[in-house]
């Protein structure tokens, strides 16, 4: 069976821009290429896992959303990164939806597409919802990067995060990851 990274885009990958519908507004973060390429080196499997609800809001289209993954996989790709897939909840969070984290829908999805071992796998992300839907998956550890609303999330939630790792950026949890990595 295989290990993953998933992954929260807006806040955790690239820079939050609140409710993002451009592509030329991409902005990676420092060290997010070689954060990744050191993650997929060592063997594991990267998925994105966004909620996009500026979709169900009405803020922009599915279409926009797709444009703007489209570029940050090509600006990634050019580091040599590759997702195994992107799993996008367009919905409003006050509407039905069954892979809006923190359901972990997606990420029981993924590993039975992907023949993935959740419990050797890990979310981060900048949101208490992203911890979540690792926790509701199974994965190994959850760990919230301070980039995005992350540093916000520490200060609200701290409580909320005991079984969590909280790092600086998605650097700082490659590293972890790649430290403990058993």
């Amino acid at each position: 069976m295989n290990q993953a990274v998933f992954l929260d885009r807006d806040g955790t990958i690239i820079e939050e821009k609140h409710y993002l519908r451009r592509a030329e507004e991409v902005v990676i973060f420092p060290g997010a290429v070689s954060a990744l390429a050191r993650l997929q080196s060592a063997g594991f499997k990267l998925f994105i896992v966004s909620n996009q609800s500026g979709v169900g809001r009405g803020y922009f289209t599915l279409a926009e959303v797709e444009q703007v993954n489209d570029h940050l996989v090509g600006q990634l790709g050019r580091g040599g990164i590759r997702f195994e897939k992107i799993y996008i909840a367009p919905e409003a969070p006050d509407a039905t939806s069954h892979g809006r984290k923190p359901s972990p829908r997606f990420l029981l999805d993924a590993r039975e597409e992907f023949d993935l071992d959740l419990a050797r796998s890990y979310m981060i992300g900048d949101k208490l919802s992203d911890l979540e839907c690792g926790w509701n998956a199974g994965v190994k550890k959850s760990i919230l990067v301070r980039t995005g609303y992350g540093a916000e999330q520490e200060r609200t939630t701290a409580d909320q995060l005991a079984r969590a790792v909280v790092v600086s950026d998605l650097s700082a949890a490659a590293d972890w990851i790649l430290g403990t990595k058993s």
